[in-house]
């Protein structure tokens, strides 16, 4: 079950660089998950083209008929309204008016053959294959990785989804990998055309936002049966979004940690909270500003504080489902703040120990099967436990879409049922409505709606 609200945040609210970023954590993590030993990289195996995958016996049917699998993958894929298309509309929405006029404000030339743009917007190997084409948008092999060594495992007979791994398909069943996949593009990477910097936001790209959970509920194009649970691990929701609030931590770590974290005389402000400045000013000397102070980040005013919106989710998790690690993943997390005003060797230092602290809890989610009232005890910590840190727009909206997630997880587990959810929906929707334009966002305002939505949640356990 999906909230309404939670998908039109996604579509029309916050964008999620739906329109302009679809595509497809230490220094491996930016480059992309671990390869199993024997198998072909990802990242270098030859792409086919997603003609490869459209036969009728494959996934090219017209219906969901398939003994296995659904089998009309392809048409979903191709989805010209839903969002479940919007992966194959990637590259033609490089030339509607405002991809055209990004390029232009960046002085690129043609989006649509920009490396700067493809990298996420197509596949970045198009031209290697007769069948890979720039106008494909973002095919099947941008996600599961190029075809050409495991794809005749994956049609033979007796095939395991373990024989397609061990030559080079990317295990998105596990919530870390598909994490580490899907970030590279809605977060970035250190590969080319694979980062939003603050220059291309400046000129008009979307905010990038993230939510592993949401995003493979709007992607999905499959199954998750019992045949699905006997072929791969049984899916969580909640261990996949816990997963996934750490997967973006250490991304954004690694990335700032590399080359990307500077931008000529100043750090790259793409990591940085962007409603810490992009406040309203006035010279009048009755006005007062509409910074509020959080205690999550020790920063003096009127320095831009490091996005937190993963970091506030993950204590949350944290500490609910592990206590001792989650106190030290806070300690680190204040010192990481703290270190970014003394330089940038102070700030390295304290990322590599955050990253340590993060990685660790993400192991710890990973393995971990979420009850019911563990997931209601996270409904709490996320809208009262986290309520003085809501102070920028960017978490509030996170947060908004965690209480959604996990509503939606009791609902499917049978915790709470369709009608009572549906009961409640209308304060869930009222804290969306709180986070629907950035430019009118009050913090006080957001943490009553939160408080009443998680509130009437708990009430359902």
């Amino acid at each position: 079950m999906v909230g309404f609200g939670r998908i039109a945040l996604w579509v029309t609210t916050i964008a999620l660089a739906v329109t302009l970023v679809l595509g497809a954590f230490h220094q491996r993590a930016v480059a992309g998950p671990a390869v199993p030993a024997g198998a072909a990289s990802p990242e270098d195996a030859r792409h086919l083209g997603v003609g490869s995958c459209a036969g009728s016996t494959c996934h090219g049917r017209q219906e969901a008929t398939g003994a296995v699998v659904r089998q009309d993958e392809l048409m979903r894929w191709q989805d010209p309204a839903s969002p479940a298309g919007a992966h194959s509309r990637a590259w033609t929405v490089l030339n509607a008016p405002r991809g055209r006029a990004i390029a232009a404000r960046l002085g690129i030339g043609d989006p649509g053959s920009s490396a700067s743009c493809i990298g996420c917007h197509a596949d970045p190997m198009a031209g290697t294959s007769p069948g890979v084409r720039l106008a494909d948008g973002v095919g099947c092999e941008a996600c599961h990785g190029g075809a050409a060594g495991w794809i005749a495992s994956h049609a033979a007979v007796g095939g395991t989804h373990a024989d397609n791994v061990r030559r080079g398909m990317v295990a998105l069943d596990d919530p870390r990998t598909r994490a580490s996949r899907c970030l590279d593009c809605h977060f970035g990477s250190d590969r080319p055309g694979q980062f939003v910097d603050h220059r291309i936001m400046a000129a008009g790209h979307p905010r990038i936002s993230f939510e592993l959970d949401l995003f493979s509920t709007i992607q999905q194009h499959w199954n998750e049966d019992a045949d699905y649970a006997r072929r791969k691990r049984r899916p969580s929701a909640v261990r996949t979004w816990a997963v996934g609030q750490a997967a973006a931590l250490t991304r954004a770590l690694a990335t700032f940690s590399g080359p990307r974290g500077t931008a000529g005389a100043f750090p790259e402000f793409y990591f940085f909270d962007c409603h810490s400045c992009h406040r309203r000013i006035s010279d009048d000397a009755g006005y007062r500003p509409a910074a509020v102070s959080n205690p999550g980040r020790p920063v003096p005013p009127g320095t831009p504080p490091f996005q937190d919106e993963n970091i506030i989710m993950l204590s949350a998790a944290a500490q609910v489902v592990a206590p001792a690690a989650g106190a030290r993943f806070d300690r680190d997390s204040r010192a990481f703040h703290a270190a970014l005003t003394q330089g940038r060797p102070q700030a390295l230092a304290a990322a590599r120990t955050l990253w340590g602290s993060a990685d660790a809890l993400s192991a710890a989610f990973a393995a971990h099967a979420f009850g019911a009232s563990e997931t209601l005890a996270i409904v709490g910590a996320v809208a009262n436990g986290a309520a003085a840190r809501y102070t920028d727009y960017e978490a509030s909206v996170q947060a908004v879409m965690a209480v959604d997630t996990l509503l939606s997880a009791l609902v499917h587990d049978g915790t709470v049922s369709a009608d009572a959810a549906a009961g409640i929906r209308a304060e869930v929707n009222r804290a969306y409505a709180a986070t629907r334009d950035p430019n009118a966002y009050r913090p006080l305002e957001f943490r009553a709606a939160i408080a009443r939505a998680g509130a009437a949640i708990r009430r359902l356990g």
